[in-house]
């Protein structure tokens, strides 16, 4: 059984810095993409950034050189390290997967199997 859990949300000025983390369990890490999405109230969901099975990542034009995806080394954690944030990245953020060995693309969540439940992020200006 496939799940995800999402941690380090909260409230931070703009120009600060947050990490996300997303506790995964029951799913072979290497054969699945991972990523991060964030959904603010009358907007579709947005790709944020994704990372492959073997480590290859991909950014929202929004956030590039300012996030940063990874993975632990046995992959179960998942990580978003957010710096110099903005008031337009306010929104709930989900940590999602779904099975695959390529590149991860961000242009479809409904590609993406999996979802947690969301913590939210909420920068101040």
């Amino acid at each position: 059984q496939v799940q995800l859990v999402e941690s380090g949300g909260g409230s931070v000025q703009a120009g600060g810095s947050l990490r996300l983390s997303c506790a995964a369990s029951g799913f072979p890490y290497h054969s699945y993409c991972m990523g991060w999405y964030r959904q603010v109230p009358g907007k579709e969901r947005e790709g944020v950034a994704s990372i492959s099975g073997r480590g290859a990542a991909l950014y929202a034009d929004s956030v590039k050189d300012r996030f940063t995806i990874s993975k632990d080394g046995p992959g179960n954690t998942l990580y978003l390290q957010m710096n110099k944030m903005k008031s337009d990245d306010t929104g709930v953020y989900y940590c999602a997967a779904y099975p695959s060995f390529g590149i991860c693309p961000l242009n479809d969540d409904r590609r993406w199997d999996y979802w947690g439940q969301g913590t939210q992020v909420t920068v101040s200006s």
